[in-house]
């Protein structure tokens, strides 16, 4: 479970040759392609001078809260760390206590037969709903054009479009058993001459691509600690600049090698610190991003995942619910999206449902310091009374939680996540969450959520997100409270992944064994959230190179000019020097009386958002001519939040890390605009 891992990452500035090969059923040149590896040659010594690459690591590491708290008490005594390595028998007890709990409630005593609530899709069905998903359900349509695939194929990596072939092949056989048509072979789009001229493109990337991912390779795949370093804390670097199916290939290739398989100890189940170092483009986090560039994340996210899913041999069956009727209810049994719809109607911003909000801020207040939270049952009649009470008089705002136990608050937050009429981690995805548990090794588990944690409906996430955050205070109050990390876990574990419409294989098998798994994936989630909430650096990449050739898109319908455009193509293929003077931009200004106002701002090599935006505020809010700032009741004055946006160009909108270094900003998108806006007033969660 990624215990005594530790990954030693070298500069992205050193090389390996990854010998060329061709693709025999893809003739497609990928954006990323460190998959062609034969074998490793050992890396030069050579030193090259070049300017900072966008996607190159800066100096600064990025970790989560929950890293840095961990790194301020990571001189703990022997026998706490062991308590952290596996969960104790009072744990495990938890957990099955939890699990005859969910079978005895209301609507779960056939939980053992809930496959009649839900169904596998019928052969063809899933490949065809997968490449729905993708966005290639036009691969699959006669009347689709070659330039509609040949945009999102030509961001894809080697592997990745692997992945996508084995789907058409599987979907074409599933037609030529039902003796109908097959659809057009993949291979005559990626052979098309319009693709022609747009899958050279990603050429652009690829040394980039194969940098990065040597310095991965580099890093041996389970480093044996020292004895006398035991008690140190761990740390695991985590890249994200290369796509997580093709940092796989080559782990999964250096695995093989003897030198490793002699080093490889019994992990121990602790957690390591995870460092993820920063591009200089920055970390972007999910609501960073505008609703149609997600959208395109969350297709390249699916491709990505299948792909990592075939290596690592994870054989994952989507299920679909039935429709259920919804019970007369304003609270509890009511699909995510209905209850925010209709919350946003009181408060248009909030992303997490209001009941859930109040209940967890009254934890927070009352609950969090109370031994054994979330452990402790509630009363059941005091539960179905505060339940009655919470339908009826919620939304009119009679409600009194100063009498309120929170042990029975808490017991009412679990039955709140069990009875949603989907489950949180959707019917879709459940079951390949729960398959994370059979991966080894620690990276390739956190790739895999992350990219599952960016599959998720926007309401689900948010509020997945919402709970993980409550659970993580919890744990950071384990003196008081008596929950640690392994108590939380196996406790909130069966109320995630066990539910009356998805058929689970959670409970069978060895106890044990089968409740340290599940409790493992749910301690990830709260451990390493905020890492899961970003967004790669490949696949911004990506979704970057899928603007850029949509917004070109239609140069491609005109079939006469595909031969002067090759050769367009041709003299433009050796790579423009970066710019590397010193422009001035004008930056937009969108905040309150000064929306049609501009701000000149000269750009430098070290010059990141945070100086744009101090800038901003000297010029603007602190000046004595614009005093712009409201006053508090202590005298001090507030000035308005806002953040530095980037529009147009190859992103719709993208609201920037303060670490960005803007002359790499820059090159990246030179068409885009920048542009000062309030940060919006989010409801709880992300």
């Amino acid at each position: 479970m990624g215990g005594r891992e530790e990954v030693m990452v070298s500069s992205l500035g050193s090389t390996m040759q990854f010998p060329r090969a061709r693709l025999n059923r893809f003739r497609l040149r990928p954006a990323h392609s460190p998959a062609r590896i034969r074998h490793l040659k050992p890396p030069t010594l050579t030193k090259k001078t070049r300017d900072p690459s966008p996607t190159e690591m800066s100096v600064e590491p990025w970790t989560s809260p929950q890293d840095q708290a961990a790194a301020e008490h990571s001189t703990h005594a022997a026998s706490s760390q062991d308590q952290e390595q596996h969960p104790d028998k009072l744990c495990l007890d938890s957990f099955w206590s939890e699990v005859e709990t969910i079978r005895q409630g209301s609507g779960y005593a056939d939980l053992d037969c809930s496959r009649r609530d839900s169904r596998q899709s019928e052969e063809g069905e899933q490949e065809e709903q997968w490449l729905a998903d993708a966005g290639l359900s036009n691969l699959i349509s006669e009347d689709s054009e070659d330039v509609d695939n040949a945009v999102l194929l030509s961001t894809l990596t080697r592997t990745q479009a692997e992945a996508v072939q084995r789907r058409l092949d599987s979907y074409t056989l599933s037609l030529r058993k039902r003796n109908k048509p097959a659809p057009r072979d993949v291979r005559d789009i990626f052979n098309s001459p319009i693709s022609q001229t747009l899958l050279p493109e990603s050429q652009r990337s690829e040394d980039l691509a194969q940098n990065s991912m040597a310095s991965v390779a580099k890093s041996p795949l389970s480093a044996v600690t020292p004895e006398h370093q035991r008690c140190a804390p761990k740390e695991e670097f985590f890249i994200t600049d290369v796509a997580y199916c093709e940092q796989a290939v080559i782990f999964l290739k250096q695995a093989k090698l003897p030198q490793n398989n002699s080093q490889r100890k019994k992990e121990d189940g602790t957690l390591p610190r995870v460092i993820c170092p920063k591009c200089r483009l920055g970390v972007t986090r999910i609501q960073d991003l505008s609703h149609a560039d997600m959208k395109k994340v969350r297709q390249l996210a699916l491709i990505d995942m299948t792909a990592l899913c075939d290596l690592l041999e994870l054989e994952v069956k989507r299920h679909k619910t039935s429709k259920r009727k919804i019970p007369e209810s304003t609270l509890f049994g009511v699909p995510l999206a209905a209850l925010l719809e209709n919350d946003q109607k009181v408060r248009p911003n909030t992303s997490t449902p209001l009941f859930l909000q109040a209940l967890l801020t009254f934890l927070e207040k009352k609950g969090v310091d109370s031994e054994g939270i979330l452990r402790v049952p509630g009363s059941q009649s005091r539960i179905k009374m505060l339940q009655q009470n919470l339908e009826s008089n919620f939304y009119a705002g009679h409600i009194s939680w100063d009498d309120v136990s929170p042990n029975d608050a808490a017991a009412l937050l679990k039955k709140f996540i069990r009875e949603l009429p989907a489950p949180l981690l959707t019917a879709e995805y459940l079951n390949t969450f729960s398959a994370v548990r059979d991966i080894t090794e620690l990276k390739q588990k956190l790739h895999m959520l992350n990219l599952l944690i960016l599959l998720l409906p926007e309401p689900n996430r948010s509020t997945l997100k919402a709970l993980l955050e409550f659970l993580s205070k919890v744990v950071s109050r384990e003196k008081r409270n008596r929950m640690n990390l392994w108590a939380v876990a196996t406790i909130m574990a069966p109320n995630l992944f066990l539910h009356k419409a998805v058929p689970s294989r959670l409970t069978e098998g060895a106890e044990k064994g089968h409740a340290e798994k599940a409790a493992d994936v749910m301690r990830l989630l709260i451990r390493y959230q905020d890492l899961l909430w970003t967004i790669p650096n490949f696949l911004m990449g990506q979704v970057r190179k899928l603007n850029e050739n949509s917004n070109r898109r239609y140069q491609f319908y005109d079939r006469r000019i595909k031969n002067l455009l090759r050769k367009i193509h041709t003299d433009s293929r050796e790579k423009p020097d970066k710019n590397t003077s010193e422009p001035c931009r004008t930056v937009k200004i969108h905040v309150g009386d000064l929306m049609s106002s501009t701000m000149e701002f000269q750009l430098n090599v070290n010059s990141r958002v945070s100086d744009l935006l101090a800038q901003f505020h000297r010029q603007f809010l602190r000046s004595p001519d614009n005093g712009k700032g409201k006053m508090r009741r202590n005298g001090s004055v507030a000035f308005p939040d806002c953040s530095l946006y980037e529009v147009g160009g190859n992103i719709g909108e993208h609201c920037l890390d303060p670490d960005t270094h803007l002359l790499d900003l820059y090159n990246s998108n030179s068409g885009g605009e920048w542009v000062i806006k309030l940060k919006p007033n989010g409801g709880r969660g992300l």
